[in-house]
């Protein structure tokens, strides 16, 4: 279960202040894949980094039951002078699984070679982000938070991502950031919009998708 509470956020940013969270009350269930749309801009990554506890709200508070990862596909996360091999390690250390296993796993879903065993400051953007799923992937969590990383890679990597997202979800929940609403569809079950820092909540994912495409038609014919 993850529930925002009041929850709050905003940045000020050339003289004018973008809300993220308006005082946001919304449980969200357990066990669920709910993808997360917005337009660019809407605060979505933030609002991943609030529910992991990575960035503060203003006020009010998130509070959640069960394990949940680290956002997925968001910069940052991994030592940059450490290897690959050498961060999954140390991440598997903090959560207390299996090293050997994790490596394993890692080494042989994401497809890095020999860049494995290289520091990870020589990596592309895309490497780093499927080093970060195949780590996500690798260690069982309640809810994963994912974002636009299954997009990562060619045709063959991004369908063995799905394939592995919709295993996990067989026992798990997960929130996903994703501008594809094709995508969407295609993994998650309910769905939610950022819109103006008011979180939309759908069971049906269909209804969700029509949601945000209907406020972009209305964004695009106010420009």
């Amino acid at each position: 279960m993850i529930r925002l509470e009041n929850l709050n956020k905003r940045f000020h940013f050339r003289g004018r202040d973008k809300v993220v969270a308006d005082n946001l009350n919304i449980t969200l269930p357990s066990g669920v894949a709910i993808g997360l749309l917005g337009r660019n801009g809407a605060g979505k990554s933030t609002l991943l980094r609030m529910i992991a506890g990575t960035v503060l709200p203003d006020s009010g508070r998130v509070r959640t039951t069960g394990t949940i990862s680290w956002p997925v596909g968001l910069a940052g996360g991994f030592h940059p002078d450490l290897t690959g091999a050498q961060n999954v390690r140390f991440i598997a250390r903090i959560y207390g699984v299996d090293t050997d296993e994790l490596l394993d796993f890692v080494a042989h879903f994401a497809e890095l070679g020999i860049h494995f065993h290289q520091p990870v400051r020589t990596y592309s953007s895309g490497m780093r982000a499927r080093l970060g799923f195949g780590v996500s992937m690798g260690i069982p969590f309640d809810t994963y938070l994912v974002d636009e990383v299954t997009s990562v890679g060619d045709a063959n990597f991004r369908a063995k991502s799905e394939a592995l997202f919709h295993e996990r979800m067989s026992r798990s929940g997960a929130i996903l950031v994703s501008h594809g609403a094709e995508m969407i569809k295609r993994v998650c079950r309910a769905g939610m919009v950022l819109e103006n820092g008011k979180l939309h909540y759908f069971d049906d994912v269909n209804e969700a998708i029509a949601f945000h495409l209907d406020n972009m038609k209305v964004a695009r014919s106010e420009e």
